[in-house]
């Protein structure tokens, strides 16, 4: 049971303190002018999605996976209505895109953290440096892939959407990364340097440099969420819907028992154990399918795991198969529901599986040449 604990309680209190960060950042208006850019790039639907999924990319590796779809689901599909082209592109490759780019930073994806070697040492960048062949390769495979998938909808002549007001405002508090609101502001909206900025920049340097940055990143969330109660620019109820701490403290019990379940049963190790780069990256994936990405990591990683790059392919590209494979997931759907989009559980793995294929793919062969 220690040794399960000593290997799970650092990520979830990093997660913590980013998803506190979050919602600073929010408040600060980052997300909100994020909208505001992508509305006013000029060009096609296809340069609005290209620029879309970089900014999804980019929140994902900075604040993690699980707050880029809560706050970037609305911001996308409001983006699309306001320039009246197809929302599903958009719908979808958020939370595609969200998967494939949680490989970058340890703090992109919870698995990142379970899965990371205690023994072997190295700082946040030496982690980001091992994975970026990976994680690039399966982050611009799904963004050519998510264009090609949704092809038709880009190319369809400007439809007749609804006008969405530019200071439309969404209702939040989906899931565990729930913030109370989101807001689209108009191009001229510009960015409060804020509480919220200010860690999110402190939370990527700490993250970096450090090799176990869990501690400084939650006092940083706390110190900043403390700053922000006072000014009433944020309250309890905000704070308490962002941490969702019973989702938070049931994911981090079941985590702990699985890995001290893996420290008792052999199965997990043993089959992970014989198997080659490729066979770990599928059997990973597999696994996310019908146990989630979190139970997964908590049973392949209890031990040294010899391919641990492939590892993280499959357990963090791999829940683009099936909404079952990560909470991410849930979260999109109940972000988009908040949108009125109409998210389809079939249709996700439909445009899913060979996204998720044909990027861990080519990340496997990159991996095996790096």
């Amino acid at each position: 049971m220690s040794a399960a604990l000593q290997q799970s309680w650092p990520p979830f209190v990093l997660i913590a303190g980013l998803l506190l960060i979050g919602l600073l950042a929010n408040r600060d208006g980052l997300f909100a002018w994020g909208g505001a850019w992508l509305q006013s790039l000029p060009g096609s639907g296809v340069a609005l999605l290209a620029a879309a999924l970089l900014l999804d990319a980019v929140v994902t590796a900075v604040l993690n996976l699980d707050t880029a779809v809560v706050f970037l689901t609305p911001v996308l599909v409001f983006a699309a209505r306001r320039r009246r082209v197809a929302v599903e592109p958009f719908l979808f490759g958020c939370v595609f895109m969200a998967n494939a780019s949680s490989l970058f930073l340890p703090g992109s994806n919870l698995t990142n953290l379970l899965v990371l070697d205690a023994h072997t040492g190295g700082s946040g960048a030496s982690f980001a440096a091992k994975m970026f062949p990976l994680a690039i390769t399966a982050a611009v495979v799904t963004a050519v892939g998510v264009g090609v998938s949704f092809r038709r909808h880009l190319a369809a002549a400007p439809g007749g959407a609804a006008e969405v007001s530019i200071a439309a405002r969404v209702a939040g508090g989906a899931g565990r990364a729930g913030t109370g609101r989101v807001e689209v502001a108009d191009p001229a909206v510009r960015v409060t340097l804020g509480a919220g900025a200010l860690a999110t920049a402190a939370a990527v340097v700490l993250v970096l440099v450090l090799h176990q940055p869990a501690l400084a990143v939650l006092a940083v969330g706390l110190l900043a969420t403390a700053v922000d109660l006072a000014r009433h620019r944020v309250d309890l109820a905000d704070v308490r819907r962002v941490l969702g701490l019973p989702s938070l403290t049931a994911a981090f019990v079941l985590t702990v028992a699985l890995g001290t379940l893996a420290r008792h049963w052999d199965g997990p190790a043993e089959l992970i154990g014989g198997a080659s780069g490729p066979e770990t990256a599928g059997l990973a994936a597999i696994s996310t399918v019908f146990i989630n990405n979190l139970p997964s990591a908590a049973l392949y990683s209890a031990h040294a795991v010899d391919h641990s790059r492939m590892l993280l392919l499959g357990l963090n590209v791999g829940p683009n198969l099936a909404v079952t494979g990560a909470l991410s997931a849930l979260l999109w759907f109940r972000a988009a529901r908040e949108v009125d989009a109409r998210p389809s559980l079939l249709e996700f793995s439909r445009r899913g599986i060979p996204l998720a294929l044909v990027a861990m793919a080519a990340a496997i062969v990159v991996g095996m040449l790096t």
